[in-house]
């Protein structure tokens, strides 16, 4: 074992990053990280409509720039003994392929089409056709939405394949399947050639995609086509068995192998979403709520499948035998924007910097770049500071944190957020700590919906870069909760989830929990809850309640009218 290596790719939002990794200890032997070009220059995508797309080069161009730089950084003799691969992405971000396997965008006619693309977690174009999934699901016998919350989302699978469909004469023509990110991956680095022999992981079809054992696989065509008849059939062409991502996918192509610098030999792992393989790089407990915080948080908790029995918790995203931990229930729910809502916010304090600073006559181009530069990448922590030392009173300004719509509990891309309580006393820093505690009132209500429903919560793990380099928010977390939260020590724990799997699929280790155990670099910093603050923050979290409810009173009204 101690000869043996494993590489983790993680495909985030903005960028892919790998590690190469010991299967012995976890101890990371090079990494390297690829910012997508493309989604950079903001190409494709267009926020005023929730349009968010990325183009597969993007993909494709980090994947190989990775992998091929930590295998030089490592040298010859680890690169000849690379074990396996396993990647993790987010979703639900799938694309529509050819027969062959192909993304559309990849062929030509269709490379600066964004219906073409990949349709990222985060695009809500198909509130729509979620909607009418929704209320077709009623008229069955059978609730086919029961083992994802109750509701479909937007951010979903069918909901986006439906809208693709509808507004792109020439995507639906050319348009044979439909697949997630996490699971073409794994296809292209073995080769494959046929869209009807991708391995589908359980992960992204079980949370997203509509699948369960308990309905032999996806819903019937006649579901589908209730909803619409552009529909029909294209359950014949997607998949009926599914995958847990301690399986292999195949081995390394010829072709990757060459252009990686690796040998044919290495097997390529069966792919998952980035905070189900995360919750495992960050060794995720039974009953402990594992938060991926990011730029949305994606909110993990695994059980003994004999524990959960027939319990099922409304308003989730899914809950899947085996999406995080194979013979464990995984648990998923979240909130569309955690991180996203504090960059929001920073934007708008720079926009005066960023257009009229360049033009100053006063200030060189180059010193104007400068300072912007620095103020950015400053004021975020300077906020934070101010905050900590602000007083805590029940009647502070008070914030809803649905900047991006909700995703859980009850997903609904409609909903707004808002800010009540303000003032001419309303500062900048009194801003952000209305949008800090707005963030953390989302995360209780998930925990809540979890206890309301039969499943204990017994601890909190924060997991990525906010939870790491953000001590106020954290802080202010572990106080509205009133629960400890527990610090993981890795400043990557999707793409170590991703390396613990590919060890696991290597066979390296007989299960992941043994993978984790071996491979986890434990944690380092704890929060305590304040006991005085928990106790104003209780109000405060019921005045969040109201005004929650009463800005979802108001949608639904405009939505009728």
């Amino acid at each position: 074992m101690e000869n043996k290596f494993v590489i983790g790719v993680d495909f985030g939002t903005d960028s892919v990053r790998s590690v190469l990794v010991n299967a012995a200890n976890g101890d990371e032997v090079a990494s390297s990280v690829f910012f997508y070009p493309r989604w950079i220059k903001g190409l494709y995508c267009d926020p005023s409509q929730n349009q968010f797309r990325q183009h597969p080069l993007d993909y494709l161009e980090g994947l190989e720039t990775t992998i091929r730089d930590c295998v030089k950084k490592a040298g010859k003799d680890i690169a000849s003994n690379i074990a396996a691969i396993s990647v993790d992405t987010t979703g639900s971000t799938p694309v529509a392929v050819d027969k062959t396997g192909t993304p559309l965008a990849l062929l030509p006619g269709f490379e600066n089409n964004p219906n073409a693309m990949f349709v990222l977690w985060k695009d809500h174009t198909a509130t729509s056709e979620a909607a009418e999934i929704n209320e077709k699901a009623k008229k069955f016998d059978i609730n086919y939405l029961q083992y994802v919350g109750g509701i479909y989302s937007s951010e979903w699978f069918w909901a986006k394949l439906l809208r693709l469909l509808r507004v792109d004469e020439q995507v639906r023509t050319a348009c044979y399947s439909f697949v997630e990110h996490c699971d073409w991956i794994p296809f292209l680095l073995t080769g494959g050639t046929k869209a009807d022999e991708k391995k589908r992981g359980v992960c992204s079809a079980g949370h997203k995609a509509l699948w369960a054992s308990e309905f032999g696989g996806l819903p019937p065509n006649e579901f589908f086509t209730s909803v619409d008849p552009l529909l029909d059939n294209f359950t014949s062409r997607l998949f009926t068995k599914t995958y847990t991502a301690d399986k292999p996918a195949g081995n390394l192509s010829a072709e990757w192998a060459e252009k990686l610098g690796l040998s044919a030999d290495v097997i390529v792992g069966v792919g998952a979403f980035d905070a189900h393989m995360g919750a495992v790089g960050g060794q995720i407990e039974p009953y402990h709520l594992s938060k991926v915080m990011g730029t949305s948080t994606c909110d993990m908790l695994v059980a003994p499948i004999d524990e959960v029995n027939d319990t099922l918790v409304n308003g989730i995203c899914g809950q899947v035998p085996g999406s995080v931990i194979p013979g464990m229930i995984g648990m998923e729910a979240g909130q569309s924007a955690f991180g996203d809502t504090y960059a929001w916010f920073k934007d708008l304090l720079m926009w005066p910097l960023q257009n009229l600073l360049p033009h100053s006559s006063i200030v060189d181009p180059a010193m104007a770049d400068k300072l912007i530069e620095e103020i950015s990448s400053k004021i975020i922590s300077k906020l934070s500071e101010e905050a900590a030392k602000l007083p805590l009173n029940e009647n502070d300004e008070l914030s809803v944190d649905w900047l991006n719509g909700r995703r859980t509990p009850d997903a609904n891309q409609l909903l707004k957020a808002a800010v009540s309580g303000l003032s001419l006393g309303t500062d900048a820093p009194r801003f952000f700590k209305a949008l800090v505690e707005g963030t953390c009132f989302g995360a209780k209500a998930i925990v809540d919906r979890f206890i309301e429903q039969g499943v204990e919560v017994k601890g909190l793990i924060g997991i990525g870069g906010v939870a790491r380099k953000s001590p106020y928010i954290m802080q202010t977390m572990a106080n509205v909760m009133n629960m400890t939260i527990k610090i993981h020590r890795s400043e990557q724990t999707c793409a170590i989830g991703a390396a613990m799997f590919a060890a696991t699929v290597a066979g390296i280790y007989e299960k992941v929990e043994d993978a984790m155990n071996a491979m986890g670099r434990g944690f380092d910093k704890q929060y305590f809850p304040d006991e005085e603050k928990a106790k104003i923050y209780a109000k405060r979290y019921k005045k969040y309640r109201q005004l929650g409810h009463f800005i979802e009173q108001q949608t639904k009204q405009k939505s009728v009218e």
